[in-house]
């Protein structure tokens, strides 16, 4: 009893030191430098802090030359930086004051940003409930900052701030950084004396806006004035437009940008001249011109798309087509790598039923009920999610962390119990273990939802037009391209339970058959590690460590409940406190969302894609090579690790001065989504070639060195 005490009190030690140990995260600083960027967090507060009092605090973002970040609308690409603050209770951050930006080119396009050295500031609003600690009177602050930086390429950074501001004591140390933040605010624009401008509006005109703004100060009257609206995706940034005077009131016509995704009824926008900035919100008169689904596509793309387009009335994909083109995809994807892990289901399946005939015919009509059903289910998901405003796609489900996670336990418990440790039987109730010895056909059915679970994530040649088109089609149009996909997946399997020529190649029945069957408990176990290098591309080595250290706790539980007598009482007791405190401790690691960074995405010659990018660099002359991929897609990892990697389709690439973009849609990202949907696909792996004034070229989904070659050599 007392080594039982012992190991208890040891096993709940380890619990909870672990997660200390493991999981715990370096504490802030106030400055942050990367090879582009130096980020500091600045307080002023010259009056101290207290309720009523003025409390500024900023981020100041000093860029190396040719470097910049963006405005609160970036224009054509881009993302503004993020402020995520945590602050005592009573203590409460305002929106970024942002200041004028400038208009940054970029050929056709254009972004609004800046460069050279910007603070931030946001002012802090103090309310009588804040209560300074007990052990100092210091107002203790937490950062963590987001922002994009860009040259000719981006590079996400991040940054993690903290920082103490005495509360009784005045902090003007950076009062002229501040002051000078504030002077590059816009002011604004005089109102009339019954406190509006009814003459100031923004009016729709067909393609085009047009502004006419009063009571500008009179020493603007004839200047050329900078135009920056703040709500993103309207106009045409980089489009050239025209201005003018009329007496006091300032007037312009603006075109509209074909991608634009706001109808605002009012329209903020921020009128700038010799470094100063005015600020007004505009109300829109006239209706918005209906965006057609066309102009969701950049206008590079829609040109190449007119240079290659059929005829309308020749339909590019028929839904006979489709049927078919699943049903040879779904065939295919038993030869597809994302197969592989769950292969030890189907062996060991047919190997339990070598000798009976019936019960091998039975199991295949189950395992092929399971894998169509479960396509269909999958397919009906995610057309009801799209519907509800979702932006998903093919694969949707292992972009969610905790399902990763709940494969990954469930993964484990089949690779336990197929190397002996347990049986299931053992833990039901006498009457269910009856039931399951009766009714064995579940164990196929259920056989053929996990082959789909692992395996549905990719797409096969054949299945990617097929998904596209189905997006598209009627739900129960949809539905059966969805089940036809489950067809081709089942027929291999439903052939051999049903062909005896196929079943005769079968060895006999004998005692080997139990070591096959813990042979195969590796394959388990090897699909278990790669789901959670999965989870580690999702949630970061903490996410992956969570997991991992959840495992152990599991398959301990598990063992503990296979003995006997006091021994499993004690242990077994101990085990699931074990596991209940690893649960709470490191659970949580499992589903957050690291900070951003660019090796999660791409590494070497290859970049980040990001919405715009592809239109970015077409603009300036050079091709373009995307990457859709995924971590959870083990055919795209296999094209990543061959032929992509091949030294001489990397030489062609660069003989060419091809820019290489990798989409990584490890996590939900409703862009990549979007983008895959304008080439008429809904999963991954895609592989696109881009050229100006061409249609997208979309490769196979298994590459060979040949197909991409033959590619590059037509740019």
């Amino acid at each position: 009893m007392n080594l039982f005490r012992f190991l208890g009190a040891a096993l709940l030690a380890a619990a909870c030191a672990l997660p200390a140990a493991v999981f715990a995260q370096s504490g802030g600083k106030s400055v942050v430098t990367t090879e582009r960027v130096r980020a500091e967090l600045l307080a002023y507060a010259p009056d101290g802090v207290a309720p009523g009092k003025q409390v500024w605090v900023g981020l100041q973002l000093a860029h190396q030359p040719q470097w910049h970040t963006y405005w609160k609308n970036s224009g054509d690409s881009g993302l503004p930086t993020q402020l995520e603050w945590t602050l005592p209770a009573g203590v409460a951050a305002g929106d970024i004051a942002w200041p004028v930006p400038k208009k940054i080119p970029l050929g056709v396009l254009a972004n609004y940003g800046y460069d050279g050295t910007v603070l931030l500031p946001v002012p802090l609003t103090i309310s009588p409930d804040f209560k300074p600690g007990l052990l100092g009177s210091d107002l203790d602050l937490k950062l963590k900052a987001h922002w994009l930086v860009c040259k000719k390429e981006c590079v996400p950074e991040d940054g993690e701030f903290a920082l103490k501001i005495p509360t009784q004591s005045s902090t003007a140390l950076n009062a002229s950084a501040f002051q000078a933040a504030f002077a590059a605010q816009p002011r604004p624009i005089m109102r009339g004396t019954l406190g509006v401008t009814t003459e100031s509006h923004v009016r729709v005109a067909g393609d085009a806006i047009e502004l006419s703004v009063q009571g500008l100060p009179v020493e603007l009257r004839g200047k050329t004035l900078e135009f920056f609206p703040e709500t993103p995706e309207v106009i045409e940034t980089g489009a050239k437009w025209t201005q003018a005077w009329n007496g006091a009131t300032w007037t312009a016509q603006v075109p509209l940008s074909p991608q634009r995704a706001a109808s605002p009824s009012v329209m903020p926008v921020v009128l700038a001249a010799d470094g100063r900035g005015w600020r007004d919100e505009l109300k829109v008169v006239g209706e918005w011109p209906k965006v057609s689904p066309a102009s969701a596509v950049s206008p590079q793309l829609q040109a190449a798309l007119r240079n290659a387009a059929a005829p309308a009335s020749t339909p590019s994909l028929t839904l006979a087509a489709a049927l078919l083109g699943a049903l040879l995809g779904g065939l295919m994807l038993n030869l597809m790598p994302c197969v592989f892990p769950i292969l030890a289901i189907k062996v060991v399946g047919f190997t339990q039923h070598a000798n009976d005939r019936r019960a091998h015919r039975v199991a295949g009509i189950a395992y092929s009920a399971g894998v169509i059903v479960s396509f269909a289910a999958l397919g009906a998901l995610m057309l009801v999610l799209r519907a509800a405003g979702e932006e998903l796609g093919w694969g949707f489900q292992l972009q969610s962390p905790a399902v990763v996670a709940a494969l990954a336990a469930l993964f484990t418990l089949i690779g336990l119990n197929l190397a002996g440790l347990f049986d299931f039987g053992a833990f039901l109730p006498s009457s269910a273990a009856t039931l399951q010895a009766r009714h064995p056909v579940a164990n196929a059915f259920v056989s053929g939802v996990l082959a789909v679970a692992i395996a549905s994530p990719c797409t096969a040649p054949f299945m990617g037009a097929s998904l596209g088109f189905a997006i598209g089609l009627p739900a129960s149009q949809a539905l059966l391209v969805f089940a036809a996909i489950g067809v081709g997946m089942a027929l291999p399997y439903l052939a051999a339970s049903w062909i005896p020529g196929i079943a005769g190649w079968l060895p006999k029945p004998g005692a080997w058959m139990e070591q096959f069957r813990k042979f195969m408990a590796f394959p388990m176990f090897g699909t278990v590690a790669w789901l959670v290098w999965v989870l580690g591309q999702q949630s970061g080595v903490d996410g992956a460590g969570a997991l991992l250290a959840l495992l152990v706790g599991m398959s301990m539980m598990v063992w503990a409940f296979t003995l006997r007598g006091r021994a499993r009482t004690v242990i077994g007791a101990v085990a699931m406190v074990s596991l209940a405190l690893l649960l709470w401790a490191a659970g949580p690691s499992i589903t957050r969302v690291p900070p951003p960074s660019s090796a999660a995405s791409a590494s070497g010659p290859w970049q980040p894609w990001e919405a715009g990018r592809v239109d970015q660099v077409l603009a300036s002359g050079q091709p373009v090579f995307v990457d859709f991929t995924a971590a959870w897609c083990v055919t795209c990892q296999y094209n990543k690790k061959t032929t992509l990697s091949d030294q001489r389709v990397m030489a062609d690439l660069a003989a060419k001065n091809v820019t290489l973009l990798r989409a990584d849609w490890t996590r939900r990202d409703p862009a990549i989504t979007a983008a895959l949907a304008q080439l008429g696909r809904n999963g991954v792996p895609v592989y696109v070639f881009y050229k100006s004034g061409s249609a997208p070229v979309v490769l196979s989904e298994v590459l060979s060195v040949g197909e991409v070659r033959s590619a590059i050599a037509k740019l």
